[in-house]
């Protein structure tokens, strides 16, 4: 049944390698979605494990974002290596789109940029993909989640394609939301597949696995390789549930970036040439400080939250401006519609704050302090990338039917037209 847990009468590990040959069952053709973290690491040993059972070949998919460890990309290599017999290499070193959520200046950077080779972080790998023209649809700015979509339609070649992706329904509310759904579309009733395009599936064979089982798996498999980043994470101090690999500027994966200089000082270097706020944004999220919002926040002396807020809006690039504008728009339009309707006040109870019961101007002080992009931290969500052109001109829509100029922040007019907001935000 979706929505809830359901315990079976066998482990874990058990469970995914049946999962697995199901796959291998009902799919003509199968890849894994590589990463080179752990959860990934111990999927691909199980998928490779099943394929040689089976004499059967699968594609290794790593969309290398540049700036990552080398060991990590040791460590791919040697999956890669280890596996050369039986699976298709697909190592994918392309001019790709990706958050930089330490810049207001530069919200989005892009990897492996033709124009920048001088500064990249680091070369690509003889086996890599580097010729855009390698894939019919590639188009250089494609954004990550653009390309995922796209790549597995290709690959598929018109036949069932199973997408192997190594997510834990326990890693966070959303990837078991992503298992549980009750709304998305399965392959026959199976809840650990969800239907992504005409002819591809993802499949989480692992997900009801936990951080410990995880690490369970690598140690009794010491034939296969194993990413020795997290040894030193965890001499860093890091425990097992803080370990995480991925491109370092996204929204949450910023945390991370003080690690850089102390593992890998060399690589550091480059990675502050490479993207504005690299450095700026270690120092301060290593501290948790009061510049990125995440604990209580102060305003200068003089300020109330609200004049504090638009100080900040209108310190940033006109682009970025406009962006937070329209989220806060929105934001105080559906509260208003909500019986605050003298506006939203100043503050409110920290902890109806913090749970996104109660709107603030504090609350945006500190959207806007964390550089939070999407602006989460007020109720939206990330937007699709192919839509979100068109969700700027529903904005713009919106501005004209309740006569707000574009850049205003503040009081709207009382108007609330449900037909037209369509967003919520909380």
């Amino acid at each position: 049944m979706a929505g809830r847990k359901r315990y079976l009468d066998k482990d874990v590990l058990t469970a995914a390698r049946g999962r697995i040959a199901e796959t291998f069952d009902l799919f003509e053709r199968v890849y894994v979605s590589f990463s080179a973290g752990k959860d990934s690491t111990v999927m691909l040993h199980l998928v490779a494990e099943e394929a040689r059972r089976r004499g059967r070949r699968f594609g290794m998919l790593l969309i290398d974002l540049e700036g990552q460890y080398k060991l990590t990309i040791e460590h791919a290599q040697a999956c890669y290596d280890m596996y050369a017999d039986i699976a298709d290499p697909y190592w994918v070193c392309l001019p790709i789109d990706l958050r930089n959520a330490v810049s207001v200046y530069q919200p989005k950077w892009r990897c492996w940029e033709p124009d920048k080779r001088d500064i990249w972080i680091r070369t690509p790998p003889d086996i890599a993909i580097t010729d855009p023209a390698h894939f019919p649809f590639f188009q250089e700015g494609m954004e990550f989640e653009e390309f995922v979509p796209e790549f597995g339609e290709w690959y598929a070649q018109g036949q069932r394609t199973a997408v192997m992706v190594g997510i834990r329904s326990d890693e966070s509310l959303n990837r078991f939301r992503t298992i549980a759904s009750a709304s998305k579309e399965t392959l026959n009733g199976r809840q650990w597949t969800s239907r992504i395009t005409e002819n591809t599936y993802n499949a989480y064979p692992t997900h009801d696995h936990k951080t410990e089982h995880i690490w369970t798996r690598h140690p009794r498999n010491p034939d296969a390789p194993h990413n020795h980043l997290y040894d030193l994470m965890g001499k860093a101090g890091l425990s097992i549930h803080q370990m995480r690999i991925c491109q370092p500027y996204g929204d949450d994966q910023r945390r991370g970036l003080w690690l850089f200089h102390l593992i890998e000082p060399e690589t550091w270097a480059k990675v502050v040439a490479r993207v504005n706020g690299a450095n700026s944004g270690s120092l301060y999220m290593q501290e948790w400080g009061n510049i990125n919002g995440y604990r209580k926040i102060t305003k200068p002396e003089g300020h109330t939250w609200r004049s504090f807020a638009e100080l900040l809006v209108a310190s940033m690039p006109p682009a970025m401006e406009q962006h937070y504008r329209d989220k806060i728009m929105l934001f105080e339009k559906w509260w208003t519609a909500r019986g605050y309707d003298e506006g939203i006040p100043d503050e409110a109870d920290y902890n109806l704050e913090a749970q996104r019961l109660a709107p603030s101007w504090r609350r945006v002080c500190k959207t806007l302090l964390r550089n939070d992009y999407w602006c989460k931290g007020l109720g939206f969500s990330q937007q699709k990338s192919d839509a979100y052109g068109r969700y700027q001109q529903i904005v713009k829509q919106r501005r004209d039917k309740w006569n707000v100029p574009e850049k205003r922040l503040g009081y709207v007019e009382r108007i609330y037209q449900p037909d037209l907001f369509a967003e919520e935000a909380s």
